[in-house]
């Protein structure tokens, strides 16, 4: 696992749901001590396509929201280390997107309050940033601050077939 991955995991994410206002406070996101093993990726991705010809190989997955959507590295970038490839948004009832364009626009959405999920669903959602996380993104990628609807915007104009992709996929 990555050693900003790690960081984060460290600080970890809070989510609530306030009964009063009836909405949620905090990131719904768990990230997993290592990447998710490859039997397992292809047992869940299998079942997620209804096709048993694939495996999900082109990704390692990294962590999950309590509501089963996952998260993960899409290893589309030849020869690129694993924390500069994209990263992608699997949500459990279909929905799909690249979020990021590396790891460290993933830190730096994080660093705004925003979760995997957040990100992909409102990446105009006004969070509450999160100071833990933009030490991590810091340390990890200086320099690289941007607003989150910058940074999915970005990583969805330079990977705009995934959900082609996805879908060629599906059966």
């Amino acid at each position: 696992m990555p050693t900003a991955l790690d960081e984060v995991a460290q600080v970890g994410f809070e989510w609530e749901w306030d009964e009063e206002t009836d909405e949620a406070r905090g990131c719904d996101f768990e990230p997993y001590d290592q990447f998710e093993e490859p039997d397992r990726t292809a047992w869940w991705f299998r079942l997620w396509t209804g096709n048993q010809e694939v495996d999900g190989s082109e990704f390692r997955f990294f962590g999950a929201t309590g509501t089963g959507d996952y998260v993960g590295f899409w290893l589309v970038r030849p020869d690129a280390a694993i924390i500069d490839q994209p990263v992608v948004y699997i949500g459990s009832e279909g929905e799909r997107g690249v979020i990021a364009r590396d790891l460290g626009d993933l830190l730096w959405l994080f660093a705004a309050g925003l979760g995997p999920g957040e990100a992909f669903r409102d990446p105009d959602f006004p969070a509450e940033p999160n100071e833990a996380f933009r030490a991590i993104a810091e340390r990890h990628a200086p320099g690289r601050r941007r607003a989150p609807n910058q940074i999915v915007a970005a990583a969805r104009a330079e990977f705009p077939q995934f959900s082609d992709l996805i879908d060629a996929m599906c059966r």
